[in-house]
């Protein structure tokens, strides 16, 4: 009876019953779809988009399709999809997202939908976290699509145009985050058609979709340029700033990630510096580096958020422990961070182009997600994204054991146990892997146990097929671990070892390529394989004889949902396994979230520092401040959205434009139009409307016509007579068009028709860039708002509206300016451009040649370089 009642409270209980029903279809189909040849299966494809041509929907062809493909996969990798895998198919293909746990087959899930997506020939698009990932699955799954007639398209860091552009035409393609991100942006960048890579985006499932769509959010991408700005100031911040006193000059608040000046502090800096008042507008720049430098000093530290290398700080993401090559911090903070340890200080950049994942997958027409962690952040997917959770149940029975969590004193005791712990079950046989939160971390373990003579091995996670090698030997018999917390994921831990890792790596040893196509190669490959297959067979059973892969925490992160990460690399497809957090009142999370309750308990009870709390209650205590956190985190980051929000329409308007532009064949209606708008504005201006003629400015008028519309000619109040003002909008309107009518004739229509294709393009560009840079400065100021009992994002939203109003009229007025009066140049200069991306490194930037500053631009704006091309390189 209560079961009963649970399921019919349960939305998700509810919603496995109705899929149910479906996958009873497609299992309905098996026995009728083996029976037909391979020739037939083939066939299916163009059966299925006839079918859908001829009006039937995908929804229609789903049983059919996801039993074509099933029966596929069995006869071309060998693997069958369980019905909880058609399961997670269904909800991907409905645009949800499947909770699917680690080892439930996530890679193979997706070819179902994929599948059933690509029949409509619109590209669907498989996202996933790094390279390695990315060609790995591609080429796992690629002989399913091949078979049925798909093509597969692969786009990983290093391509060049054409290959970006054929595998964006392929039937499914297989990529990263970053980078179709970065081919978004660069694509509204172009300035030729023949430059754009990526078509409409339709369909595209998330893989790890918490990582991409939520812990990466908060990282916009970014292309930018560099700027003109002095480094010389960072090295001045840096010298000072250690000389100020923390609760006396300045208040850190950790929680927030927030330093603030106290009056004293304001007092002291403007005495070092030799200036009356910091707050001074022609001082402004100051507080930017003063704060920047603080930052580096309090919050930012060596080994947990950066690392140095090579003379560079890179940047360790907080959620993988990954070093995140080529990424920088924004607005200054990295520069402030080199100068803080004494490096070459690297100039700041200009945003040319900007987008956050959050805005970017909001834009494709169906989204779908997968991962073993979604549904403690349900509330976000469903508010952020449309995207709500189906917790999908797994193939064999969950039987891990999840010890309550052990608190200590202090962080020296909780190592020493944890130290304890690894060589009381590594000294069994049973392997042990260890979760921990910095790279700092990571070391300090290993040192501990290389101390007490156990064998282990760290991930530092700088190369991914590194890191999939280690991961999937962790459940080798008497293997010890020590891992960041969300690292190798995409790769199922097997207790007693992976027999095709441990094959690939005697191959490599020998001098041979694991993946050659050589007969020889390839039998040296089996009879390796075959070897390892015994090894970790009998290995397999000893391992689940001791109780599986034990899993260590050794501090709780700000979200359970990346302890379930760790949690779930135990327990895969019914195996055995445990794990335990090991915490001390010393950690983060512990000491900025309760847990003055805990140790006024300990210091009560006369507990010493080496003898744990282990209780339920503190369990379900560290959960509660995890759910605060979780929640906070979630604001933080709906708010950064909302504003956001607000540069996307703009940014959708823009591009929408610009993409426009980039495709018409003739936009001769639309720089007419400008220059009829730019007239009206002049006139409103000089003659405004409700004033006498007599107080109305001709001369201005005259003057502003010359400079703008009316090159080379002499226009004079008299000109007017007693006109009006619809009269003189109308003779200014007519000597423009005249003018414009000569200067094509002067050009020829085809040059003229390239010049304002590429003219327009230059200026959206350069307006677009500096709209960017205003709108950073105006986010930055407007929560001073607050004071003056207004709503800050009201008045952003306000104030944005108003810069690119105007941004729009200083786009007509420099296009109507230059298409009277620019010189046409043989080719345009490309802009230097960095990326801040993820994980290869930044594009090198594309050099031309060298040109005087105050030569006339080779770009033909007529300006000189300095003024023009010159201000960005």
């Amino acid at each position: 009876m209560l079961k009963l009642l649970r399921n019919l409270l349960d939305d998700n209980a509810r919603e496995i019953k109705r899929l149910s029903r479906l996958v009873e279809q497609i299992n309905a189909l098996e026995d009728e779809v083996r029976r037909l040849s391979d020739e037939d299966l083939r066939a299916k494809t163009p059966e299925f988009k006839e079918r859908l041509a001829r009006g039937q929907s995908l929804d229609d062809l789903l049983p059919e399709a996801f039993a074509v493909v099933r029966e596929v996969s069995r006869r071309v990798l060998g693997l069958r999809h369980f019905d909880v895998q058609l399961m997670g198919g269904i909800v991907l293909h409905q645009g949800r997202i499947a909770e699917m746990k680690t080892g439930e087959g996530k890679t193979l899930v997706a070819t179902l939908p994929v599948y059933l997506n690509a029949l409509t020939g619109r590209g669907v698009h498989v996202v996933t976290v790094n390279d390695y990932l990315a060609r790995r699955d591609s080429e796992w799954m690629g002989p399913i699509y091949r078979f049925l007639g798909l093509s597969v398209g692969l786009i990983v860091h290093g391509l060049d145009t054409a290959a970006r552009k054929k595998a964006y035409a392929a039937d499914v393609t297989y990529g990263t985050n970053n980078e179709f991100g970065f081919d978004y942006l660069r694509d509204n960048m172009a300035v030729h058609p023949d430059q754009v890579v990526q078509r409409e985006l339709y369909y595209a499932i998330v893989d790890e979709v918490d990582s991409i769509l939520i812990d990466e959010a908060r990282t916009p991408l970014i292309i930018s340029g560099p700027a003109e700005k002095s480094t010389d100031l960072y090295y001045t911040f840096a010298r000072l700033v250690p000389r100020l006193q923390r609760d006396v000059d300045y208040k850190v608040d950790e929680k927030a990630r927030t330093v603030v000046l106290t009056e004293e502090g304001v007092a002291k800096v403007e005495k070092m510096l030799g200036v009356e008042n910091l707050y001074d507008e022609k001082n402004y720049q100051l507080t930017h580096y003063l704060l920047n430098a603080l930052k580096a000093y309090t919050l930012m530290k060596r080994d947990r958020d950066y690392v140095v290398k090579d003379g560079q700080v890179i940047i360790v993401d907080e959620f993988t422990g990954r070093l995140m090559f080529g990424r920088r911090y924004s607005d200054g903070l990295h520069q402030a961070i080199e100068a803080k340890e004494g490096l070459r200080v690297e100039r700041e950049t200009q945003t040319l182009a900007t987008i956050t994942f959050q805005n970017y997958f909001r834009m494709y027409e169906k989204l779908a997600g997968m991962t073993g962690t979604a549904a403690t952040e349900e509330e976000e997917f469903r508010k952020i994204y449309g995207l709500d959770v189906v917790v999908i149940p797994t193939h064999k029975p969950m039987i891990r054991k999840d010890l309550p969590d052990v608190v200590y004193k202090t962080e020296r005791a909780k190592f020493k146990a944890v130290v304890e712990e690894i060589a009381r079950r590594h000294a069994t046989g049973q392997p042990v892997l260890v979760g921990t939160i910095s790279i700092e971390k990571s070391e300090l373990l290993s040192q501990m146990l290389k101390k007490r003579g156990i064998p282990h091995q760290v991930l530092n996670a700088k190369y991914h097929e590194k890191e999939a090698e280690i991961v999937a030997q962790a459940g080798r018999l008497g293997a010890v671990t020590i891992a960041t917390n969300m690292a190798g994921r995409g790769t199922d831990i097997l207790l007693g070892g992976n027999p095709e890792f441990l094959a690939q790596a005697e191959l490599r040893q020998q001098g041979y390529d694991p993946h050659s196509s050589d007969p020889a190669v390839q039998e040296l490959y089996r009879a390796a394989l075959e070897k390892y297959r015994r090894i970790t067979a009998e290995e397999h059973e000893k391992v689940v004889a001791l109780g599986g892969l034990h899993i260590i925490g050794t501090e709780r992160h700000e979200s359970r949902r990346i302890d379930n990460q760790l949690r779930g690399r135990a327990g895969r497809q019914g195996d055995p396994g445990s794990s335990q957090f090991f915490l001390s009142l010393e950690d983060d999370l512990m000491r900025l979230f309760g847990s003055e309750n805990i140790a006024g308990l300990m210091d009560r009870l006369g507990i010493d520092e080496d003898t744990p709390i282990e209780h339920p209650l503190v369990t379900r205590s560290i959960e509660t401040a995890q759910k605060r956190l979780e929640n906070r985190n979630f604001e933080i980051r709906k708010h950064i959205l909302q504003y956001d929000d607000v540069i996307n329409q703009q940014r959708e308007i823009i591009y929408r434009q610009r993409r426009q532009v980039l495709m018409g064949e003739n936009l001769k209606e639309v720089v007419l139009k400008m220059v009829e708008e730019t007239v009206e504005r002049a006139v409103d201006r000089y003659c405004p409307e409700g004033v006498p003629p007599e107080e109305w400015d001709l001369d201005g008028l005259c003057r502003h016509a010359e400079s703008l519309f009316l090159p080379g000619q002499k226009v004079a109040p008299e000109d007017f007579g007693e006109a009006g003002r619809k009269e003189i909008a109308a003779q200014l309107k007519e000597r423009a068009l005249s003018c414009y009518e000569a200067r094509e004739r002067e050009l020829g229509p085809e040059v003229m028709r390239e010049l304002e294709r590429l003219l327009l393009l230059r200026i959206v560009d350069e307006k677009w860039m500096d709209h960017l840079d205003a709108m950073d400065q105006l986010r930055e100021g407007i929560g001073l708002r607050a004071y003056g009992q207004k709503d800050p994002l009201v008045e952003y939203k306000f104030e944005a509206f108003e810069m690119f109003r105007n941004m729009v009229e200083s786009i007509q007025e420099d296009m109507v300016r230059y298409i009277y009066r620019v010189n046409v140049a043989p080719a345009l200069r490309q802009r230097e451009m960095y990326e801040n991306r993820g994980e290869e490194g930044a594009r090198q930037p594309v050099r031309s040649q060298k040109v005087g500053r105050n030569e006339p631009c080779p770009c033909g704006s007529g300006k000189k370089y300095k003024k023009c091309c010159g201000r960005v390189s």
